[in-house]
């Protein structure tokens, strides 16, 4: 009988077979290869009983509009069972802007939480039990800003730092590979980084100083290859970075965690969680030898991927999302965010967010997919492609290598490149009809139903600028200047900055004036032409 295609690919663009048998994992050993879970080399999970002891983190992405308005919502969220918060700031937030800044004009609040101050912050987290859940927040370039807006909140909370839980995303090379929010050059910001790692590893032991994403370079349009290639790698760099700062790697390794996307290729993404967690393993192994095994566990956040979703029938978006969610969950994610159905058009309603977060609860208290750890482990296909997409991936490494490390690649264009490439072939085959989107390219509907919207309103930006001009006034300017004055002094002399950053922030030093003051000592970045 024929088939329906002359050639059946992944995402990724490798040939699948009709079936796949023995012959297909030649020299592949379930001993070497596969192993138990909760040991080397991790394949089949971090932990021995995986989701049969703990669940995931249920985490639903939240921020829009006024610190109050997302505190609502965080506390919507939480009331509807989520069991972890996940912070989204708006763009002048992530750029190092004031709400208030020329820049920032008409941007206030629309894609996420304006923060521009610890005002802002103490705002953000009001009656919010930050020693009892863990916190994530998906920022960069001024990461350890934010970072120190929340080490004050609990201080003068009077919540020890050994009791703070959580992550801030804080992964630099990955903005400049794929979503190109920096403020510094590469160097600088690295140096920012190691300090929150060494920060961390002495006075905040149960927080993830950095979230190694790949996220973001699968939304920029790459392959789960390049995804899983580039992400270990950055993250290989920041070990190394760490280390020559003298750290050892066990003192920090095991706070370490990462971040992927999760696209439609059910298998191909369940494959990808497994070879993430070997691979990273094994070459921790091999490069630094560290002597406690959590040093070699990847323990990942994986979020459904925003770039599958359609505006076009965003009904089903909820089907996407569901067998997505399902992926991470079959690949052993440690914590989940779903998208909402209604996130290409605008912000999620409330509604359309409480039934994200309902699609997680149903895969753990119905589906019955929790009951076994790996149920996949074993089957020829899903080791054969996990196999191939470690394969490809230290291919990736060895191509990295040879230019020198991913500075020095970032610096020439090359993983740019890359992901223009398969991004451009992603859409050439969607165009041919190679592949198919349901409700875009076939099953088109003409008669268009719209759905309720979330609207910020320009009142959130005037509010925001009343705001910081009353800060400006009631602060004490010599204090304020002095402070970053010592910042900049510590900058120049290579010191860690997070102190320095608490003090400037207690202050009521802005977070555009902090980084401003930075930039004046570390200057700014032009990224190279890649088209």
């Amino acid at each position: 009988m024929s088939e329906r295609k002359s050639r059946f690919t992944s995402l990724s663009g490798l040939d699948i077979e009709r079936c796949y048998g023995p012959d297909h994992l030649k020299g592949w050993s379930a001993e070497q290869d596969l192993g138990q879970p909760g040991a080397f080399p991790y394949t089949r999970g971090c932990y021995p009983s995986m989701y049969r002891s703990r669940l995931w983190t249920m985490r639903q992405f939240a921020g829009f509009g006024s610190a109050d308005d997302t505190n609502t919502r965080f506390k919507y969220l939480l009331d509807h069972g989520q069991t972890g918060l996940s912070v989204a700031f708006d763009l002048p937030t992530l750029m190092g802007l004031d709400s208030d800044d020329a820049l920032a004009r008409g941007e206030v609040g629309y894609c996420g939480v304006a923060v521009s101050s610890l005002a802002d912050m103490e705002r953000l987290f009001d009656g919010i039990p930050l020693d009892q859940v863990t916190t994530s927040m998906t920022i960069n370039g001024p990461a350890a800003v934010l970072f120190a807006m929340y080490l004050a909140v609990a201080e003068k909370r009077g919540i020890p730092f050994d009791r703070l839980g959580g992550t801030i995303q804080n992964d630099i090379l990955k903005e400049y590979i794929a979503q190109k929010e920096w403020l510094f050059p590469p160097e600088p910001h690295l140096a920012l980084i190691v300090d929150s790692i060494a920060y961390c590893a002495a006075h905040v032991p149960k927080w993830h100083p950095i979230s190694i994403s790949g996220y973001h370079i699968r939304e920029a349009g790459s392959t789960a290859i390049q995804e899983l290639a580039f992400t270990l790698y950055n993250g290989l760099t920041y070990v190394e970075a760490a280390v020559k700062a003298g750290l050892e790697v066990d003192a920090f390794a095991p706070q370490l965690s990462f971040f992927f996307n999760v696209h439609n290729d059910f298998f191909e993404e369940i494959a990808k969680f497994r070879a993430a967690r070997r691979l990273w393993a094994r070459e921790m192994e091999r490069r630094y030898h560290p002597r406690n095994p959590r040093s070699l566990q990847l323990r990942c956040h994986a979020q459904t991927a925003g770039c599958a979703l359609t505006a076009q029938q965003p009904m089903n978006n909820v089907v996407r999302t569901t067998l997505q969610a399902l992926a991470a969950v079959l690949g052993g994610t440690q914590s989940l965010h779903t998208n909402s159905m209604d996130e290409t058009l605008a912000l999620p309603t409330e509604e359309a967010v409480k039934l994200a977060l309902r699609t997680q609860q149903i895969i753990a208290a119905e589906s019955e997919t929790v009951n076994s750890v790996d149920p996949l482990g074993g089957s020829y296909f899903v080791e054969s492609l996990t196999n191939r997409l470690e394969e490809g991936a230290l291919e990736l490494f060895r191509k990295l290598d040879g230019l020198g490390g991913m500075v020095s690649a970032i610096e020439r264009g090359f993983p740019q490149r890359e992901i223009l490439d398969a991004s451009q072939r992603y859409q050439r085959e969607i165009e041919r009809q190679e592949r198919s989107i349901v409700g875009v390219t076939e099953h088109r509907e003409e008669d268009v139903r719209s759905i309720p919207i979330l609207k910020i309103g320009p009142e959130v930006e005037q509010e925001q600028v009343a705001r910081l001009s009353d800060l400006r006034k009631s602060r004490d300017p010599f204090k304020m200047a002095g402070s970053l004055e010592e910042l900049q002094e510590m900058a120049a002399c290579h010191q860690n900055l997070i102190p320095p950053l608490i003090e400037a922030v207690k202050a009521k030093a802005t977070l555009g004036e902090i980084c401003a003051a930075l930039k004046e000592v570390y200057g700014t970045y032009r990224e190279p032409v890649v088209l």
